[in-house]
């Protein structure tokens, strides 16, 4: 009877004690033994210090690391290439509907870079007869992407393994190659020719 009464008491005040500090224990906390809460702190502080002391940041290096400037990458598309059965149809419909207005030498569509605005490129946008030989007859379009440095890009393509056309052209706009993807699509490189 001794021991109901001294539990009674001890629960009586347990209760008094938790409820007088509500804003200190939410009920999910007043569940979990305070070993397991004690154990848990002791984690996270040895988490937290490495040996008794404080875990310092690593220094700030003074100097950003020098970006080396790769030659030989993509700058932008130069070309959309895609081929019709109904060339004129499809080009008014583009013209009437989307404003490509293309006269038989394709839209261009002018553009800048985004980190050298001064410098101004062209993406063509051309619809091809469905006989076209300038692409392969099972392919139904071609990517033109203009590059920085076409030796350096077909360079670093061939120690890559990448399929590449022998056949290059030099016009007075700038010189051209071409390459294959995985599926056996032709892509077409154009180096734009420096302006005077």
């Amino acid at each position: 009877m001794k021991n109901r009464t001294r539990n009674r008491e001890g629960a009586r005040k347990r209760d008094r004690f938790l409820h007088s500090n509500r804003n200190l224990y939410n009920a999910q906390m007043q569940k979990i033994p305070w070993s397991t809460i004690a154990l848990g702190s002791l984690l996270l502080i040895s988490v937290l210090s490495k040996g008794g002391q404080e875990v310092q940041s690593p220094p700030e290096k003074s100097k950003p690391p020098v970006k080396v400037e790769q030659r030989g990458h993509i700058l932008g598309i130069g070309g959309v290439f895609f081929k019709s059965a109904n060339r004129d149809q499809m080009r008014e419909w583009y013209s009437k509907h989307l404003g490509l207005a293309d006269k038989g030498q394709g839209a261009m569509l002018r553009w800048r870079e985004h980190d050298d605005p001064q410098k101004e490129h062209i993406t063509s946008w051309t619809i091809f007869p469905a006989s076209t030989k300038y692409f392969d007859p099972g392919q139904p379009f071609m990517i033109n992407y203009i590059v920085d440095d076409m030796d350096a890009l077909l360079d670093r393509l061939k120690q890559e393994g990448v399929k590449i056309d022998p056949k290059r052209m030099d016009e007075s706009f700038g010189r051209f190659a071409w390459i294959y993807d995985l599926d056996g699509n032709k892509i077409e490189l154009w180096q734009p020719s420096a302006k005077p």
